[in-house]
């Protein structure tokens, strides 16, 4: 693969970042579209997605400064080219990305259960995007795999920056990831069209996004993810599905006890 897409001089331009932004703007395109069905402003969508975006990127960066502090780095290396190319800790980036959504929505002055539904199909489409450039990349790679369709990383910057095995058969995982957003965005948009009550698509996305995040964890081989308590079946990854299942339980509960329904733009219920 090609973390690096390409060079001028010292100057280059990283496939990963290049995909997270195509994702970005494609997820922001159609959480507008979304969003213009059930009445919320365009720029309202525009300035929440870009808000919340700049928030987690900063709060995923300092997040990750602060740990390495406490950890014993110095100043020099936690302020290095090497923590701007760095993602960060994802942790961080959602406590100050979901202080900043709150933040807008006040704001904005708009309805959360409308505003989830709008945004949720769209992140699933920026994810998908995301993740073929974590393939590009070399990141968040798969365990070993002998079937006809595994992939094997030959780029030494892979290892450089993500720690990949080289010349190695594994599972194309991120591409099975980028798979399972695509078909959740298919769900969640059918969903959007037929919905019985508004926040229905964001409880069905969180439930559905953990059952993905859960069942690809029998695929994952990067040690990023981490474990819980050193037990080999519970990653972070499954407990963060559990989570994710959870959540959307409560917000699919919660949503539900309001009337009246919603009715689309077609005025189906």
């Amino acid at each position: 693969m090609h973390p690096v897409l390409f060079r001028i001089g010292s100057f280059e331009v990283g496939t990963y970042g290049l995909l997270l932004m195509l994702g970005f703007f494609a997820a922001l395109w159609l959480a507008q579209r979304l969003g213009r069905k059930d009445g919320l402003p365009s720029e309202a969508i525009s300035d929440l997605s870009i808000t919340v975006l700049i928030a987690g990127v900063v709060g995923s960066k300092l997040l990750m400064v602060i740990v390495d502090l406490f950890q014993g780095a110095s100043f020099n290396q936690v302020f290095s080219l090497a923590t701007l190319r760095a993602g960060g800790a994802v942790h961080g980036g959602i406590i100050l990305g979901t202080a900043a959504f709150f933040w807008r929505m006040k704001k904005w002055k708009l309805s959360l259960p409308h505003t989830l539904d709008a945004l949720v199909p769209a992140v699933a489409l920026g994810e998908g995007i995301g993740r073929l450039g974590c393939l590009a990349a070399g990141c968040c790679y798969g365990s070993e795999c002998h079937q006809p369709w595994a992939i094997i990383f030959t780029n030494p910057e892979a290892q450089f920056f993500s720690g990949t095995p080289l010349h190695m058969p594994l599972h194309p995982v991120q591409f099975y990831t980028f798979l399972v957003e695509l078909l959740l965005m298919g769900i969640l948009l059918i969903l959007h069209r037929r919905r019985n009550f508004p926040g229905q698509v964001a409880g069905a996305f969180f439930m559905l996004e953990g059952l993905g995040r859960m069942t690809l964890e029998f695929w994952r081989g990067d040690l990023d993810r981490g474990f819980i308590l050193g037990i080999p079946w519970l990653s972070t990854g499954r407990l963060t599905g559990l989570l994710f299942i959870l959540f959307g339980l409560g917000l699919w509960v919660r949503f539900r006890s309001r009337k009246p329904p919603v009715k689309t733009a077609e005025g189906r219920p």
